[in-house]
Parts: C-alpha cells; sequence; structure tokens
C-alpha cells in the first residue's frame, strides 16, 4: 500500500477510514481506489468490527477524481483498446459506492470538508452522513464534460433529497453548503468544525448500543426498501428480519439490559 487510505482503529468495534491525500483535497488516483476496496474488505472480514467511519484527512474530504493524474487502475492489459480500459477503470472506482452499500456494517461519513463529484458519491453512499458546516458539496462531472450520471449518484441523490432538487443540482453542477445539504436531506446532522468530531462518536455510541446482526440487518432492509416495487414485498422482508433478530442470543441481551436499564453485553451470538 501506498499509504493513500489510512485505516485506525479508534476503540473497540470501530474501524476509521481516512482517505490521505491532504495536499490534494484527497481526490481520488488508481492507488487510492485500491486501497479504498482492500479497507473495505478488511472491515467485511472482520468479524468484531461493528462501525465504520470514513472521512478524509486535512481540511478537504474528497474532492473526485485526480484529474492531474488518476494513474492507471490494476491489472491492466496492454494492448486494450481505450474504450475497454475507460470501463474497467469506471467500474473499479464506482463499484466502490456499491461494496460500501453491501458492506453488514452502519457506515458514517464523516464530511470534514469538500466532497465534489466521486467524493460527493461516496457520501451518499454512506448510512449516516454528518458533516462540519464547512464542508461544501458539488455533483461537479458535468464541469468537465462528462455526464452527471455517475458513480450512483443518478440513483442516491433522488433517494435522499428528492428528484425535483437532485435534478437541479445534478444539472447546473452548482456548489452548496452543509446548511443546505441539511435542509433538503442529505444530511443528517452539520456542526461546527470543532464540534464535528464529538458528533460522530455520539452516534457511534448510538450504534454500538444495538444488536450487531439486528444493526446489520436494517442497513440491508432500508436500501433494500428503496429497490423493492410493492409494500407487500416489505413487509414480507421485514417479518424474516424479525423472526432471525429473534432467534439471536443479543436479541434476549438487547431486552434484558433495556428491562434492567444497564448497558448491554453482545456477543454477536
Amino acid at each position: 500500500m501506498r499509504g493513500e487510505v489510512r485505516t485506525t482503529a479508534p476503540r473497540e468495534g470501530v474501524l476509521r477510514i481516512e482517505l490521505n491525500r491532504p495536499d490534494r483535497l484527497n481526490a481520488m488516483t488508481a492507488g487510492m481506489v485500491e486501497e479504498l476496496h482492500a479497507a473495505l474488505t478488511q472491515a467485511e472480514l472482520d468479524p468484531e468490527c461493528r462501525v465504520v467511519v470514513l472521512t478524509g484527512s486535512g481540511r478537504g474530504f474528497c474532492a473526485g477524481l485526480d484529474l492531474d493524474g488518476y494513474g492507471v487502475p490494476p491489472h491492466a492489459v496492454d494492448d486494450e483498446s481505450p474504450v475497454h480500459r475507460t470501463l474497467r477503470t469506471q467500474r473499479h472506482i464506482a463499484t466502490l459506492m456499491q461494496r460500501i452499500r453491501r458492506l453488514p456494517q452502519p457506515v458514517i461519513a464523516e464530511v470534514n470538508g469538500p466532497a465534489a463529484g466521486g467524493g460527493l458519491a461516496l457520501v451518499l453512499a454512506c448510512d449516516l452522513r454528518i458533516a462540519s458546516l464547512d464542508a461544501v458539496f458539488a455533483v461537479s462531472f458535468m464541469r468537465v464534460g462528462f455526464s452527471a450520471c455517475d458513480m450512483g449518484t443518478s440513483w442516491m441523490l433522488p433517494q435522499l433529497v428528492g428528484a425535483g432538487r437532485a435534478h437541479e443540482l445534478m444539472m447546473t453542477a452548482r456548489r452548496f453548503d452543509a446548511e443546505e445539504a441539511l435542509r433538503i436531506g442529505m444530511l443528517a446532522d452539520a456542526v461546527p468544525a470543532g464540534e464535528l468530531a464529538a458528533r460522530v462518536e455520539r452516534a457511534v455510541d448510538d450504534l454500538l448500543v444495538m444488536p450487531p446482526l439486528s444493526l446489520s440487518l436494517t442497513k440491508q432492509g432500508m436500501w433494500l426498501a428503496l429497490e423493492i416495487p410493492s409494500f407487500d414485498a416489505a413487509v414480507e422482508l421485514e417479518n424474516r428480519q424479525q423472526v432471525l433478530t429473534s432467534a439471536t442470543a443479543d436479541q434476549k441481551e438487547a431486552m434484558a439490559a433495556f428491562r434492567e436499564k444497564r448497558p448491554p453485553v453482545y456477543r454477536n451470538r
């Protein structure tokens, strides 16, 4: 690894993933994307990991792709056509959003500064989005000649803020600040920069109180519910989730802790 992504375990059950190119506002390169894939795999395969926090180093979250030197994606083929290489590069980047969505753990976006283009897509893919009031956002893709429909943005943004507002933000590519992002429902909270870390920690506390399987299935169920075509199908999925969680030891512990007014102790069983 080249160190463009740093992973730490600041507390038990939490993996912190930090984009680490502060001099470039954490703009993504092929190496960074590959390291992000590795970090997400680390979280996915760790049974002790319960929550993931994604953030950027320095004063930015992620400025999108590095237009001055993205680099060559892994497993490049020397004689492939430009179209094939571009498609493979596009998939290498875009599958990050799919992997975040599919992680069993909830992912908190700790948005410490600007998030544009692919950086905004990373924010949208997370389950909880908490930002500094210094953060600014932009879809950006069309400003450099591409479609605004990129990296899942055309699906995720309308789901969060509604089609009308999403269409305006995508087609104009205008910048919008954290206060507006909070008002339109893209963010769960926006706080002064000096309070961001503490606000994220409170969110982590709230998540760690929940039984692991219950939390994981809830994340899965909420995202699936956006794709399920009918109310009845959503209810049937919910019914199965309730049956599964009721059969766990952690559900019994959660019930006992709630009644006894004490912190729960989960064993992921």
